[in-house]
């Protein structure tokens, strides 16, 4: 059976709306009351400590993140620091895995695989590293990846956290569109890898096309990846998130 899915693009939004709005999605799908939901989405500047992260990996002070303006806000995803931000697409599915997609490393991969494509449309050809999650290029030759065990100097185009409860997704990727690297990379060690730097499209080719952009071609190669009917993309920038998704969201 053919998975549906209902794809939003939510506009910039803070962190927090946007965690809150995802746990009442989650329940709500848990208990089978809504279908799988794909949102997509910029946010506002925020670092995000997942499960595994060190507070070290956050370079700037609490002070200084607010002088900054750039919210600071611990999860429960996967992974470790991460640093989300304008001009970054960002993708959070909501899907009931099971049975037919009830694997975490395929659902992993898969999310990849979505970036991947979508850098490819971009021209940008990325790949995977085994020990290291995420959509990777090979700075050295951004237009051929050349298998991991011949990359040169590997830097990040989109990073994966994901969380699973009862099958059903929660939190997704984020892929650096035209993204201030300056930024992402004075305020945190991304993902704690301090050996392996970060990218973006624009740096890459010049220039990224927007965000909103990057979310109508992502929602096309998510559909293909995941083979699934994926309904065309619902503009709910300027809505109320609750109301246009139906769920009640806690404060």
């Amino acid at each position: 059976m053919t998975r549906v899915v209902r794809a939003v693009w939510l506009g910039r939004r803070r962190y927090a709306e946007v965690h809150a709005l995802q746990t009442a999605l989650v329940e709500a799908r848990t208990r089978g009351d809504i279908g799988d939901t794909l949102l997509l989405l910029e946010h506002a500047p925020v670092v995000t400590l997942g499960r595994g992260a060190k507070a070290t990996n956050v370079r700037w002070s609490d002070e200084e993140l607010a002088r900054r303006g750039v919210d600071r806000v611990e999860t429960a995803r996967g992974g470790d620091v991460t640093y989300h931000g304008p001009g970054q697409l960002v993708a959070y599915p909501i899907l009931d895995l099971s049975p037919d997609r009830a694997d975490v490393r395929r659902y992993v991969r898969d999310l990849a695989e979505v970036m991947i494509r979508l850098a490819g449309e971009l021209g940008i050809s990325a790949g995977t590293i085994s020990d290291r999650i995420g959509a990777w290029v090979d700075a050295a030759a951004p237009d051929a990846w050349p298998g991991e065990a011949d990359v040169a100097r590997p830097v990040k185009l989109g990073a994966i956290g994901v969380r699973l409860s009862r099958w059903v997704s929660m939190h997704g990727f984020a892929f650096n569109g035209d993204t201030d690297l300056s930024e992402f990379a004075a305020a945190i060690v991304p993902c704690g890898l301090a050996d392996a730097g970060v990218t973006s499209v624009a740096e890459i080719v010049g220039s990224s096309p927007p965000v909103a952009s990057l979310a109508a071609r992502a929602r096309s190669h998510f559909a293909a990846v995941f083979d699934a009917e994926v309904g065309a993309l619902e503009d709910l920038s300027s809505a109320e998130l609750a109301d246009a998704l139906g769920v009640r969201v806690s404060a």
